[in-house]
């Protein structure tokens, strides 16, 4: 089950809690009415969102960060190094946009018994080759939600995954738009499953990949 930051459908905690493992993002916006239990949390690792997290005892001491037995960085350190120069002439006013905290959140890991995964620089490419198909309007990265996606997509091509709390909208630089045209086609594929009320009604388990 990938959680995102968006609404959840009424009824939706109970599945979710029940999955076999349960991804949220950064904040957790999710938990509480998204349930409770958390596995991994996917956080962005550059920039300002990076920096907030590390340095607020709120995060720290949520339930779901602290119950989480990973930590997963969705941004390539690599990669984004490789973007700094381009985007200052491109979004100057994104000048920490590609500011490493991979490090500290390495050490966050070790000093609470998390495990810490870097999401690689192909997952990244691979998503961006996959919006391509879609004309997206220009963009600087895909969301976290896409990246989240294409890593257990890529690493657990056998599993049945569901998607809870994908609004997709947000920043104005990640191609949302592309992105839900991209997971639309993913589910009329059969690879993924949007929580919906009719599986809520329904009483059905979603059906996971196994843990790491």
């Amino acid at each position: 089950m990938i959680v995102g930051n968006g609404d959840i459908e009424e009824g939706g905690a109970g599945i979710i809690d029940a999955a076999d493992i349960v991804i949220r993002f950064n904040d957790c916006r999710s938990y509480g009415a998204g349930g409770s239990r958390t596995d991994a949390v996917a956080v962005c690792n550059t920039g300002r969102p990076a920096k907030a997290m590390l340095g607020s005892r709120e995060w720290r001491a949520h339930p779901g960060v602290v119950s989480a037995g990973e930590i997963w960085s969705v941004r390539d350190p690599e990669k984004f190094a490789a973007m700094r120069e381009p985007l200052a002439i491109s979004h100057p006013e994104l000048d920490d946009f590609c500011d490493d905290y991979t490090a500290e959140f390495s050490a966050f890991c070790a000093d609470t018994g998390k495990t810490h995964v870097v999401i690689g620089k192909s997952i990244h490419d691979a998503v961006d080759a996959a919006i391509s198909a879609f004309d997206p309007q220009p963009y600087v990265v895909p969301s976290s939600g896409m990246i989240v996606i294409g890593e257990v997509l890529e690493r657990h091509d056998e599993a049945e995954v569901m998607l809870a709390g994908f609004g997709h909208v947000g920043w104005e630089w990640h191609p949302f738009a592309a992105e839900r045209q991209l997971v639309d086609r993913y589910i009329d594929e059969g690879r993924l499953r949007r929580l919906g009320t009719d599986i809520a009604a329904s009483g059905k388990t979603p059906y996971i990949f196994n843990k790491r």
